[in-house]
């Protein structure tokens, strides 16, 4: 049993498909100080996590844990998992969340042939035949997880970032803003929460001596603000991200990413993606900024 005097237990699920980063994000979660178990087969998870609540009441401290559970494991069913985790947070004893890892079919398969591993799932055929059996098998169970991270893009640093605006145990009780411009030509950032147009906005880009600068000049910076819809705009979105956040906060959130696009990602969405960095920087909230799409 979790008493009042010690937070509850965490067990983080990690699953998805095979070669999309799996191992290496058990890894950086082990560096982060959760305690890793990795190819656990599913009949064992109440056992271990048991044992993990009893030696956690010993030590007076709440555990840890981060499982990998994924088609390398024996008997593996995504149906019997969902279950499995349904059942858990129903006891309200730990608190569970689910991580589902993804990458595009075609960056799998180059993975797979450049390091010559063979897939889980292509015992007696090709690769790709392997990556299309795994997303069928996964297809159910992806709806229905907390988090889904798609490695299609991320290099490793990039990985070890990500997971650590997520799941830093040492400051978990901080809400994590990302704050990120785009270029619409070039499509939405895949992991936006929050996404807003800022094309209405007079475009720097018509006027000649400004159309080399980006969002960060202050000519460009001025040029945005002097448009009669500038103030009224950003009051009302720091109005409402003033009315979101705790919320969100409230409902477990650890982790928000706004996205900020206008036609060519260098000027409005820049300026625009730094007044929120600097309107939301608290006490209470880390903010981090990447501009997308800036040279």
């Amino acid at each position: 049993m979790v008493d009042g005097t010690r937070d509850r237990d965490e067990l983080l699920l990690v699953t998805g498909l095979s070669g999309a980063g799996k191992s290496s994000a058990l890894k950086i979660l082990e560096d982060m100080g959760w305690e890793v178990v990795d190819n656990l087969p599913l009949f064992l998870l109440p056992a271990l996590l048991e044992r993990a609540e009893s030696e956690g009441e010993e030590r007076g401290k709440r555990r840890c844990l981060a499982v990998g559970i994924d088609s390398r494991t024996r008997d593996f069913d995504p149906e019997a998992l969902d279950e499995r985790l349904t059942e858990l947070r129903q006891t309200g004893a730990i608190n569970v969340r689910f991580c589902y890892f993804t990458c595009d079919p075609d960056v799998l398969q180059n993975r797979f042939t450049e390091t010559r591993r063979r897939h889980p799932m292509a015992a007696d055929r090709s690769v790709a035949d392997g990556i299309r059996i795994e997303q069928e098998m996964f297809a159910n169970l992806r709806d229905r997880v907390d988090r889904v991270i798609d490695t299609t893009a991320l290099s490793l640093p990039d990985l070890r970032e990500h997971l650590r605006r997520l799941f830093d145990l040492s400051e978990e009780q901080r809400i994590q803003i990302h704050v990120t411009s785009f270029s619409f030509r070039r499509g939405l950032p895949r992991a936006a929460d929050l996404v807003f147009d800022v094309r209405f906005l007079d475009n720097p880009y018509y006027v000649p001596e400004l159309r080399a600068g980006t969002g960060l000049d202050a000519a460009v910076q001025a040029h945005i603000a002097a448009d009669p819809g500038w103030e009224p705009f950003i009051g009302k979105l720091e109005d409402m991200l003033a009315f979101l956040l705790p919320r969100y906060v409230n409902e477990g959130k650890s982790y928000l990413t706004i996205a900020v696009g206008c036609t060519g990602g260098r000027h409005r969405s820049v300026f625009t993606t730094e007044a929120i960095a600097r309107r939301l920087r608290g006490a209470d909230t880390r903010v981090t900024v990447l501009h997308r799409d800036l040279p």
